[in-house]
């Protein structure tokens, strides 16, 4: 039966949920190197969980992989946020959602996490770093080490003034839940790699960021990696050379992706990307130039909560 925890080795990965539902764009928006024939092709299973087939829209998940290993709780990216001000990421922008409740459903209180993990520093993975005390943006997790990927940092701070091509959509980011984990020297920038635990290995994944990263699970028989914003949709399983709008580096972000998928489909590894709705993951198989589901994790789909999304 489907449910919102597995177990992969010595380590138990439980799925805990911040938002699910559109996301204001339509597939040729999203992902305008993909093509229309793949989405109708695919329509059967594509529809209407990865887009809605009367609006158009695609549908994406908000949500943290809470991972338990070796004593400790790791969670994998931090979704919007409640209260953040996004003018220019209007779909995220004002959350106020039952995210903490359902983390506390899963067991874990903010001061029981020990590590945290941001994929990259987009506006979707890292705004439940911190929450709004008063009028000051504080750390949610006081006691976790904030695992940043130093490129990263470097590239969305302000300060050094780079030019993203997501331009404004992250304006207020760093600001509000990156800078003050740092200045409450939370943070640990990694280069490179960084080794977790002997069953979770960070490593650098760049395209989608300059700092992209993956997380890599390798408990006795069992694979699985994390992947991030390197698949947004299933139908970049099918054209893994099919990037979102959002890839700094369009060209990095396709080897990248085509590089970790071959990784996951030769040793059987299940791919959990951060966004995905339904059941979460998959195992890919190759076929042709691009990949097919193989299965998809036992992970329940969404159910509404009592507090809506906004």
């Amino acid at each position: 039966m489907p449910a919102n925890q597995i177990t992969l080795g010595d380590v138990t990965i439980t799925r805990v949920w911040e938002y699910s539902g559109p996301v204001d764009m339509t597939p040729e928006t999203f992902f305008p190197e993909s093509s229309p024939r793949t989405w109708e092709e695919h329509s059967s299973w594509l529809e209407p969980q990865f887009v809605d087939p009367e609006t158009r829209i695609v549908n994406s998940a908000i949500q943290t992989w809470l991972l338990r290993s070796e004593g400790r709780n790791i969670l994998i990216d931090t979704g919007v946020g409640n209260h953040k001000e996004r003018p220019y990421s209007p779909v995220w922008s004002r959350l106020d959602t039952d995210f903490l409740d359902n983390l506390a459903e899963a067991g874990v209180r903010p001061e029981d996490v020990d590590i945290v993990v941001n994929t990259h520093l987009h506006v979707d993975h890292v705004g439940w770093n911190t929450y709004l005390d008063g009028r000051t943006w504080v750390p949610t997790f006081p006691n976790a080490t904030y695992l940043i990927s130093k490129a990263d940092f470097d590239f969305w701070n302000p300060a050094n003034e780079h030019k993203p091509l997501l331009g404004r959509g992250n304006q207020n980011v760093f600001e509000d839940s990156v800078a003050p984990v740092h200045e409450a020297g939370l943070t640990h920038l990694w280069e490179d790699s960084y080794t977790i635990d002997s069953n979770l290995r960070l490593d650098l994944a760049p395209g989608h960021t300059p700092g992209s990263s993956v997380i890599t699970l390798e408990s006795g028989t069992d694979r699985a990696v994390f992947v991030g914003d390197l698949v947004h949709n299933p139908v970049q399983f099918v054209e893994p050379d099919a990037n979102s709008c959002f890839c700094e580096d369009p060209a990095a972000a396709r080897a990248t992706r085509r590089r970790i998928l071959h990784w996951a489909a030769d040793l059987g590894a299940l791919v959990v990307p951060a966004h995905l709705g339904g059941q979460g993951a998959a195992e890919v198989v190759r076929e042709g130039n691009g990949f097919v589901i193989k299965g998809w994790a036992p992970f329940a789909p969404y159910s509404s909560t009592s507090k809506e999304a906004r």
